[in-house]
């Protein structure tokens, strides 16, 4: 049975290897994209207070460094970490986290309490200076 060129494509593809490689058969050094930086947990952070603890556990997974959702905020504001921003108010954290914004959906009260919430949006306010 004869198959169509488009359907060989991938088989083709799968032979060659798809990645670039030398002549030894090795990866050439310096192709791809660098690796993403390590997470921040909680285990990253052993001495975070309860609000900086509620942050990583609830929010770093999208917010922290290599996050989705701090791939999507570069393209909007110059600060992208979340905790790095100091124009951040309790409410606004608050409004934004239940209601969702842009590409974030709401997060509802069974995944993170008002009080937890309530943390969490006082410690992304507070003003980062000397003592971080």
């Amino acid at each position: 049975m004869m198959r169509p060129a488009w359907m060989l494509l991938p088989l083709a593809l799968a032979a060659c290897g798809g990645a670039s490689e030398t002549r030894t058969g090795a990866p050439e050094q310096g192709k791809g994209p660098p690796p993403l930086p390590a997470p921040e947990t909680v285990s990253s952070r052993p001495n975070a207070v309860l609000s900086e603890r509620l942050f990583l556990e609830k929010c770093a997974m999208c917010h922290g460094p290599g996050g989705m959702g701090t791939g999507l905020l570069a393209r909007r504001v110059d600060q992208p970490l979340l905790e790095n921003r100091t124009d951040l108010s309790p409410d606004f954290v608050i409004q934004a986290a239940r209601m969702g914004i842009g590409n974030m959906p709401a997060i509802p009260r069974g995944e993170a309490s008002d009080e937890q919430l309530r943390q969490i949006a006082d410690y992304l306010s507070t003003k980062k200076g000397a003592s971080q």
